[in-house]
């Protein structure tokens, strides 16, 4: 399997198929590269060199016990754009993901960047705090936490089941397969990473990152997202963004790059050729 090796010991597994303009894909949490399928197959057969990572405690990369924080997400995803001397490169990044964007090009720089897209991403901050009053009680995330402790699997299949594609919503018909596939990439990475990772997306503050940011990015939600909720992030981030362009999907998941690949893949290229 392809690897790096980053500064602190730990591989990273990676994908790296076709030639082109490179497009370089962030997984969310606690999924893997193998999340970014639909996206990879059709950027690929559009002529794109398209790549994608297993973060660190996630999928086939190292279970490593320590590390997991946007600093260290940005420094892997740092090393591995210098180590395939990427350049002119797009950064997709979908929840989680998208914050382990925004802290990559605000800390490293955007000299080997062209654009970027975050999807149902993170940023700007999702805790509530005295300056952030419109995110998520804290309560939540320690919820999520203990959730996790006391039983990963249940709790893994019961998101992807209800509340991640909006499997939970009246009329909606859910996809089995989808829901294992989701279940699956999760129970591969470690619990240790996960339960790190909860802190790491929720208590991360990306508002000065995103104000540093020259290159164009598009800013992918649904008004339905019931992991990230849509008013207390995208618009938020569009706005802090130097180049900054919204894009709201009426009743979409949290999930919509795999239950929407083909709007949400058609308007990334669209983005990317503009």
């Amino acid at each position: 399997m392809p690897t790096i090796t980053t500064r602190d010991g730990v591989e990273i597994f990676y994908k790296d198929w076709g030639s082109g303009q490179p497009i370089v894909f962030s997984h969310g949490w606690p999924l893997s590269s193998d999340d970014w399928d639909a996206q990879m197959l059709f950027f690929l057969g559009h002529g794109y060199r398209v790549i994608a990572h297993d973060r660190r405690g996630h999928g086939r990369s190292s279970q490593t016990a320590e590390g997991h924080d946007m600093d260290h997400y940005a420094d892997d995803l740092a090393a591995l754009t210098a180590r395939l001397e990427l350049k002119d490169a797009v950064h997709v990044g979908h929840s989680t993901g998208g914050g382990e964007v925004v802290h990559y090009l605000a800390r490293h720089g955007e000299s080997r960047a062209a654009k970027a897209a975050i999807i149902a991403a993170v940023p700007p901050l999702m805790v509530r705090t005295s300056g952030n009053p419109g995110g998520l009680p804290k309560e939540v995330f320690d919820g999520f936490q203990a959730q996790l402790a006391a039983n990963r699997s249940q709790f893994y299949r019961e998101i992807a089941a209800g509340p991640f594609y909006g499997y939970n919503r009246p009329g909606a018909q859910p996809s089995e397969a989808i829901i294992q596939n989701w279940w699956r990439q999760g129970m591969m990475g470690g619990a240790k990473a996960h339960y790190d990772g909860i802190v790491a997306f929720s208590q991360t503050d990306f508002t000065e990152d995103l104000k540093k940011i020259t290159i164009p990015v598009l800013v992918m939600h649904g008004d339905d997202d019931q992991v990230v909720p849509y008013a207390d992030s995208a618009p938020l981030s569009a706005k802090l963004l130097k180049s900054g362009t919204l894009k709201t999907y009426k009743g979409f998941p949290h999930g919509m790059p795999t239950t929407e690949a083909e709007t949400i893949n058609a308007d990334l290229l669209a983005f990317i050729r503009g």
